[in-house]
């Protein structure tokens, strides 16, 4: 275990009510609000005119950007970046789920820069710096509500790269269940694999971890089991709605990960499938995932299956490791395909191996993944072989 600092600003109105002190909120950094969103979904919903409402009716100029993408282009980040520099925008406010609140994060950064946002990724530019961010949730997933973390992609170059900086933390972030009510099943099964997928990276670690933490973890991993099949199947269950945002919030705001120093290895995977497929994350994950498990497993690392397919699937602890090993892959197979019914296999989604070779170096960055067992691209390639 390893000595951490833990410092979140993000303030969080949890509930159905929360809305209501919106205006207050947004209006304590400035008085021109950048709203961006995403493909109109909140439009049809009613929560735009709603937003829009309460902004105005709280003294806010209101610009907006619309149209941000699943997997969110760079060419997006600028769009937002113009109409911060040409307006003088105070203040952004993300309305939707992570690629809408991802990208709205960079814009914050790129607002206070000269150079390309592109930069921040290709050349790793500073990021010291950015406009206030409130954020609207309305898809449990990503848990960029809550972060300091943004993923952007770039068509042009087949990239798609994550970065976390501590300014892009969103000051304020509002929670409210109901708002996801209208996600659809697929999208809520995709979530919910990527929700679980935070977690698992975090609790498969190399090093000894805190059993405080573990326990955390196997506890929002039940929350996820348990309560994504509910969401799939009556969408305005409120319960199980709350206890998916909320999970999906804690499971990346970096609690769960104090104690870890090792790197994520599905995601990045995952991205480079994005970047040339641009394929919903959580589905890549869930296809990744039970073949990075069966790949990773050593009878010297046992343990740390041993006690996930005990504590979160109840496999009994009587048979032997290796046996409670491989049952906990095959109940996170059963998990992610069965129950969630997403594609279990890349050639079902239209993947073949054509771009594995470049794929697989890239996500290693022509190195190794320092993981929860170390990958090079022979290992990753393997692995994206393993999904076909």
């Amino acid at each position: 275990m390893k000595n951490f600092i833990y410092d979140i600003c993000t303030k969080v109105y949890f509930g159905s009510d929360g809305l209501d002190c919106l205006g207050k909120e947004v209006k304590r950094f400035g008085k021109k609000v950048l709203l961006c969103y995403g493909g109109g979904s909140i439009i049809k919903n009613g929560l735009y005119d709603k937003i829009v409402a309460i902004l105005n009716s709280s003294g806010l100029e209101v610009f907006t950007l619309s149209g941000i993408e699943p997997n969110p282009r760079i060419n997006s980040v600028r769009e937002g970046v113009k109409i911060c520099k040409t307006n003088g925008i105070d203040v952004l406010l993300a309305v939707g789920g992570g690629s809408t609140i991802d990208a709205t994060k960079w814009i914050a950064a790129g607002a206070l820069v000269e150079h390309d946002a592109w930069d921040f990724f290709s050349k790793w530019s500073p990021c010291d710096k950015a406009l206030p961010i409130v954020s609207v949730l309305t898809l449990s997933a990503t848990g960029s509500e809550m972060n300091a973390g943004g993923v952007i992609s770039n068509p042009d170059t087949n990239e798609k790269i994550g970065r976390i900086a501590y300014p892009l933390r969103p000051k304020v972030s509002f929670l409210d269940p109901t708002n996801t009510f209208t996600v659809n099943r697929y999208q809520t099964a995709c979530g919910s694999a990527d929700i679980f997928s935070h977690l698992l990276e975090v609790y498969f670690a190399p090093n000894d971890t805190m059993f405080m933490l573990d326990t955390f973890i196997e506890g929002m991993l039940k929350t996820v089991i348990k309560y994504a099949p509910v969401a799939m199947a009556t969408p305005d269950n409120y319960e199980a709605r709350a206890n998916l945002m909320w999970a999906g919030s804690w499971a990346i705001n970096g609690f769960v990960g104090a104690d870890k120093s090792h790197e994520w290895s599905c995601h990045p995977m995952e991205h480079e499938l994005s970047a040339f497929y641009d394929i919903t994350h959580g589905l890549g994950l869930a296809i990744l995932t039970p073949r990075w498990l069966t790949y990773c497993l050593k009878d010297d690392n046992l343990d740390r299956y041993y006690r996930y397919g005990t504590e979160v699937f109840g496999i009994d602890k009587n048979l032997d490791k290796k046996s409670v090993a491989l049952l906990s892959i095959e109940k996170t197979k059963e998990f992610l395909f069965n129950t969630l019914g997403l594609d279990d296999t890349f050639t079902k989604i239209g993947i073949d191996d054509k771009h594995f070779k470049i794929m697989a170096k890239k996500a290693c960055e022509d190195s190794f993944i320092n993981g929860f067992i170390k990958l090079d691209a022979a290992d990753i390639e393997n692995i994206f072989k393993a999904c076909l």
